[in-house]
């Protein structure tokens, strides 16, 4: 953007407003590509919340997945890509309106032009920085328990960027140790290859 005084014109202020997000909001996501599930190989962990759960998975977040994974349980890279955000200053977990602000995350930018993003990660549990290029498997960080969150666990969503700076998750499917996971239930634990 380049603003410019028009020639033989009064002086003025201005005012701007932006908002922007990682991703491409046309991107075409594969439909047919298999996530990895987010922690390591033979480890298996519950879902305490999948697709569209009433609880707090709903709108945007209608296609996200909450894993129930203890403070400093290795987190692992569910699609190859380049680590686009990271934040992992914060300690503060909460359940009241703003407590948002407090989550620590990682957000990988993958080939398609989707974003990959794990949050509530724990205190300086990034094991990665901007710029770095990420292998699907790889552990990324530590879950935690920061942010908007009632207990510790791995809050894990694929999304396309949309207007405003706003994102819309997409829905994914998941190679695990028995089979294809198509739709995550809560409840059920599914172990990683």
């Amino acid at each position: 953007m380049v603003l410019s005084q028009h020639e033989g014109g009064r002086r003025g202020r201005y005012r701007y407003f932006y908002e922007w997000t990682v991703g491409d909001k046309d991107a075409a996501h594969d439909e047919d590509h298999l996530y990895a599930l987010p922690y390591a190989s033979g480890r298996s962990h519950s879902v305490l919340q999948g697709y569209r759960s009433r609880f707090s998975h709903s709108g945007l977040e209608a296609y996200t997945v909450d894993f129930n994974m203890p403070v400093g349980t290795p987190v692992h890279a569910a699609r190859a890509g380049v680590v686009a955000r990271v934040e992992e200053s914060n300690s503060l977990g909460c359940w009241y309106d703003g407590c948002g602000r407090y989550a620590n995350f990682i957000v990988i930018l993958h080939n398609d032009g989707t974003t990959g993003e794990y949050f509530h990660l724990q205190q300086d549990g990034a094991f990665v920085k901007v710029g770095d290029s990420i292998a699907q498997g790889q552990q990324i960080g530590l879950s935690g328990n920061t942010g908007h969150t009632t207990m510790p666990h791995l809050h894990f969503g694929v999304y396309r960027a949309t207007e405003w700076g706003n994102t819309q998750s997409i829905r994914v499917r998941f190679e695990s140790a028995g089979g294809t996971v198509s739709r995550p239930r809560r409840g059920a634990r599914y172990q990683a290859t």
